[in-house]
């Protein structure tokens, strides 16, 4: 389908003085699958939270899928 693109996201999250999760860095878009996977089972030793994510839709027109969870480690906040 014309337009219809894949974003692939990595996200790390960190827990503040009162424990809320926090996001430890602005959400990285990734090129691939399996770098943002590798990247992201480096960083579970140092943020609470790490969680990799993909959606497929037109992005220029702000159409979006649903997300799929890649990979998970840690605490992450809920999300489609």
């Amino acid at each position: 389908m014309r337009g219809v693109q894949k974003s692939i996201v990595l996200s790390a999250f960190t827990k503040d003085e009162h424990g809320s999760l926090i996001p430890a860095f602005e959400p990285r878009q990734m090129k691939r699958e399996e770098t943002a996977v590798y990247i992201a089972q480096t960083l579970v030793k140092d943020y609470d939270g790490v969680v990799v994510w993909c959606s497929e839709g037109n992005h220029a027109i702000g159409e979006e899928g649903s997300s799929v969870i890649l990979f998970r480690s840690g605490l992450v906040p809920e999300f489609d």
